[in-house]
């Protein structure tokens, strides 16, 4: 098999409804089932400011029931006819989502477009979910050890911007504050046809999908959603050192974040394949330093982007390392051998040997997500509903291939000498068995 010969090649039948809805289809006969996902393009990076953690309340919201079905009905259809379903909130969509046998496709489509229609809640439904959505976050993050750590501490003590840095988890006090009329606003502005994505993945044929989404999706009415706001950063031009006492920890953690490429730039898919190089798998830099070699710590994990991967969030992103360690190593011990490991990469262009191989780990761990891992199709209608959203094109997914192939030996020098220095970084030290308090010390 001939390295040319592993591109990716999948099917994509595009459709944009006059309602600005767009539909996404992709046929496999794999199986006799089929994927109805639906992007809607807001996530945390857009809830309100004063409501906190809005988004993901709102997505709670959406299963409490609709015109013509009762709460939770959604999820009895669902299960009575042999599928699954389930929704997530991110940085830059929120998404619903149904695995069911082919047969029931239509039923899945009249679902999802009678949710579209409008959400039915009241007061009370809206005190049971906001009260559900506090107890994740007890049982996540206030009373987990780490629970923060670094997916909600990094960004908030690194961006500027209050779009990237505040908590989208929720802060109690804003959740508290939201009302119904906030829930009819967010609604109203965000759940348009004109702001969403239909993805259909499956054992279907592509003009009777046409044809059911047309039937219920075409004639509910649509909106302009509100401008994206600018949530540009600065660049960072000094390192930034920040420690939270965790007293929950019983070691202390370190994370370590840099900012990466604009989205679309060819240095970002530089920086995936020097993730890889760096941070992925038993064979990464890192990973045989600091673990094998020295033993300072048991695992580094990390990469671009806490939720989720770099297909489906818009930049800017960081690129976060984080660990944990034993009190009797030091922090600065960790921080010189992990900049031992950059310096090598900062000073010295890697074989063409070396670029292969990670060309080659990063196109796998591509496939592992467009493959899914426990849903059949959902890895597929999660990128294809990403590259719609975020870029305007699903088709996007069949060019990836080509823009890592593309990234030179001289690229992956270039994004590593112009983003990973310590220069330009942000540091998080986790001080075990104190206070809560972050404060910056350098």
């Amino acid at each position: 098999m001939s390295y040319q010969s592993l591109d990716l090649k999948i099917p994509i039948h595009q459709h944009t409804l006059e309602n600005g809805l767009k539909i996404i289809l992709s046929p496999d006969n794999t199986a006799p089932i089929v994927t109805v996902a639906v992007y809607y393009h807001v996530g945390m990076r857009l809830e309100p400011q004063g409501r906190t953690g809005f988004a993901h309340l709102f997505e709670h919201l959406m299963f409490q029931g609709s015109a013509q079905m009762e709460k939770m009905e959604l999820v009895k259809r669902v299960q009575e006819n042999g599928g699954t379903l389930n929704g997530s909130t991110r940085t830059d969509f929120t998404n619903y989502w149904e695995v069911l046998p082919k047969h029931t496709l239509e039923l899945a489509l009249w679902m999802e477009a009678d949710r579209m229609r409008g959400p039915k809640i009241t007061d009370a439904e809206l005190d049971n979910q906001r009260d559900v959505v506090k107890n994740e976050i007890r049982v996540n993050v206030l009373n987990q050890p780490y629970g923060s750590f670094p997916w909600i501490d990094m960004p908030g003590l690194a961006w500027n911007n209050w779009h990237n840095s505040h908590n989208g988890y929720g802060d109690m006090i804003d959740l508290d504050a939201a009302n119904l009329e906030d829930v009819n606003t967010f609604f109203k502005n965000y759940y348009s046809p004109s702001n969403a994505a239909l993805v259909i993945v499956g054992d279907f044929d592509v003009d009777d999908a046409v044809r059911m989404s047309e039937k219920y999706f075409s004639d509910i009415p649509s909106v302009t959603p509100p401008e994206i706001p600018n949530m540009d950063e600065p660049e960072w031009t000094n390192e930034r050192v920040f420690e939270k006492n965790d007293p929950l920890a019983t070691k202390p953690a370190l994370a370590i974040s840099y900012q990466v490429p604009h989205r679309n730039s060819p240095l970002y898919f530089a920086m995936g394949l020097l993730d890889q190089l760096l941070l992925q798998g038993d064979d990464s830099l890192l990973h045989q330093e600091l673990v094998v070699k020295k033993g300072l710590t048991g695992h580094i994990g990390g990469g671009i982007n806490f939720l989720g991967h770099m297909f489906n969030a818009r930049t800017p992103l960081l690129w976060t390392s984080s660990l944990i360690h034993d009190e009797t190593t030091s922090s600065d011990e960790i921080l010189q051998s992990f900049d031992q490991v950059l310096e090598s990469v900062l000073n010295t262009r890697i074989s063409s040997e070396i670029l292969k191989r990670i060309t080659l780990k990063t196109r796998s761990s591509f496939y592992d997500i467009f493959a899914g891992s426990s849903y059949p199709g959902f890895g597929r209608a999660d990128l294809l509903a990403s590259f719609a959203i975020i870029d305007g094109n699903a088709e996007r997914v069949n060019e990836i291939d080509s823009l890592f192939r593309a990234v030179s030996v001289d690229d992956i020098y270039n994004v590593a000498n112009e983003y990973i220095l310590s220069t330009k970084r942000a540091i998080l030290k986790i001080i075990p068995e104190m206070s809560n308090q972050p404060q910056e010390t350098s």
